[in-house]
């Protein structure tokens, strides 16, 4: 992507006008602006009317998108074509949750046939195991699910389980464990009956030790499940095949909870409700696929991305939901957008002329505002914030979700509207204090507003809301990956340190004095022996 582009340019002018104008001007010369500027897919809302917008940015944006062809690149994602240039692979996480008829072909081999068929083998192991049906060693039915897995193998999973909490309490418990400090393992089984525990391991090279006490390896079979691509390996850990369940190399690690990675999700919460999930993100794909531009959710929120990026300045992007069960949903887009767009080349191996993926954080509210609100409210960098909100709770506990639904809208008005020197006067004033200090206050009372933000507003977070939310975030970020020209789906930032991990491994037990690596790798090198010894 270039910045001398005649749209860019454009854009950029644009930009300046924005800048110099105010979401209260905005709302008040324009009474429609939230009809205008909001969009839904069944109760789900999604306003971005709290954007530093006009109707000529989008007119704008739009120009951009065609230009950049992301439509043309989404519609070659639904055919299958080998969009994943880097590692000549299509990008097919979208037939994970195809609940037509509709056939997707790779090579001219239709996908959906393998993918029915994985659908079929969780269905029918979730419920064995959700049932009692499915037993240990010992006769005992399982009470406790681990999940062993990286990445995107734990991090969606983990997420939805966490988030489908209301719908998990008639199924085994869930645990997740993905870090190799042994310590997430050991505490996570030292409450755990190995006669009553399953586990579950996720990965596609399947290497992999086990975490019960090496014994009769009959065991193995009542206790392990794999997801992998290797029949090798899981073999010789002693799972059989039937307890194998496949995914794709056409579907990356963080798309692939729609797959059989998602088996956790299946036995937590029941296949039912995983359909669920799949039938949520099948409703975005279909409005994604088939939607004008101008109309179109994910589209819009991609560009509304590239233009916090690339013309507004934006470093990072937080992502606040009012609902507790979300807990993990940032650090789930974490990967989602870092990972997919965190590059400097194009897909062209050219250096790209433009800021690219955004800082992705956030934490639930009411939480962040007692602890990084004040830096977006009157800090000194642009944070574009996206909530999420539920209309109606899982847990009616008096008036809290009213006061968490009240906390949500105040921050995004807040962050829009600001106060001013004569509001933050007046409002000193009111409270007796002489003109000397209150002079002295006024500045530090004052919010400048004009910070963007994005509100997801829906009925109640279910799993087929859940799915639609996920959809939505993956779509915007392929969008403006297109924009960028990046591929959005490889990952070989993450290389690197495995391979000197490799190295670096047996040299922590080594003798002597460290030397093969620069000075500070060398020095710590010696330390740790030093304090190893």
């Amino acid at each position: 992507m270039t910045s001398h582009s005649d749209i860019w340019r454009r854009l950029e002018q644009h930009r300046d006008e924005c800048r110099r104008g105010h979401f209260r001007d905005w709302f008040r010369a324009d009474p429609q602006r939230f009809e205008r500027f909001s969009r839904r897919i069944d109760d789900l809302l999604v306003d971005y009317s709290k954007h530093l917008v006009t109707d000529e940015t989008f007119v704008l944006l739009g120009e951009l998108a065609r230009d950049r062809g992301v439509e043309a690149l989404r519609d070659r994602m639904f055919a299958g074509e080998r969009i994943n240039t880097t590692e000549d692979r299509p990008v097919l996480h979208i037939a994970l949750r195809n609940r037509s008829e509709r056939p997707i072909a790779v090579d001219g081999h239709d996908v959906m046939l393998d993918v029915r068929r994985a659908l079929e083998h969780m269905r029918t192991f979730s419920e064995a195991v959700r049932s009692g049906e499915w037993i240990g060693f010992s006769g005992h039915r399982i009470t406790d699910v681990v999940n062993i897995g990286i990445g995107g193998s734990d991090l969606g999973p983990a997420m939805v389980t966490e988030a489908l909490t209301p719908y998990t309490r008639e199924g085994p418990r869930l645990h997740f464990v993905s870090n190799v400090d042994g310590t997430h393992l050991s505490e996570t089984l030292r409450a755990l009956d190995p006669a009553t525990t399953l586990f579950t391991i996720a990965s596609k090279t399947f290497t992999a030790e086990k975490p019960l006490p090496r014994g009769d390896e009959s065991h193995v079979a009542r206790h392990f499940v794999a997801i992998s691509t290797n029949t090798r390996e899981v073999r010789a850990f002693g799972i059989a095949p039937d307890n194998m369940f496949v995914f794709w190399d056409w579907v990356g690690g963080r798309y692939s909870l729609w797959s059989s990675i998602g088996l956790p999700i299946a036995i937590a919460a029941g296949f039912n409700r995983f359909e669920q999930l799949l039938e949520g993100a099948f409703d975005v794909d279909e409005h994604f696929r088939s939607a004008p531009l101008e109309d179109n959710i994910p589209i819009t929120l991609g560009l509304l991305g590239v233009w916090c990026t690339d013309f507004l300045g934006a470093e990072t992007q937080a992502v606040l939901p009012y609902d507790q069960y979300l807990r993990r949903f940032p650090a789930y887009l974490q990967q989602l957008d870092m990972e997919s767009n965190g590059k400097r080349v194009d897909r062209e191996g050219r250096q790209v002329a433009v800021a690219t993926g955004p800082v992705v954080w956030g934490e639930p509210g009411t939480n962040g505002q007692h602890a990084f609100y004040q830096l977006i409210h009157q800090g000194t960098r642009l944070v574009p914030c996206d909530f999420l909100i539920a209309a109606t709770p899982h847990e009616p506990l008096g008036d809290h979700h009213e006061l968490l639904i009240a906390n949500c809208l105040a921050q995004s008005e807040a962050l829009a509207m600001g106060k001013t020197n004569d509001e933050a006067r007046a409002e000193l004033a009111a409270q007796g204090l002489d003109p000397d200090r209150s002079a002295r206050l006024v500045p530090h009372k004052v919010f400048p507003g004009n910070r963007p933000s994005t509100t997801f507003m829906y009925r109640q977070l279910d799993p087929r809301t859940l799915g639609r939310l996920i959809a939505l975030y993956e779509h915007k970020v392929f969008v403006m990956g297109a924009v960028w020209n990046i591929n959005s789906f490889d990952q070989w930032g993450v290389e690197l340190g495995k391979q000197l991990a490799k190295r670096i491994r047996p040299e922590i037990d080594a003798t002597g004095s460290a030397t093969a690596h620069d000075a500070s790798t060398n020095g710590l090198l010696n330390y740790v022996r030093q304090l190893r010894s």
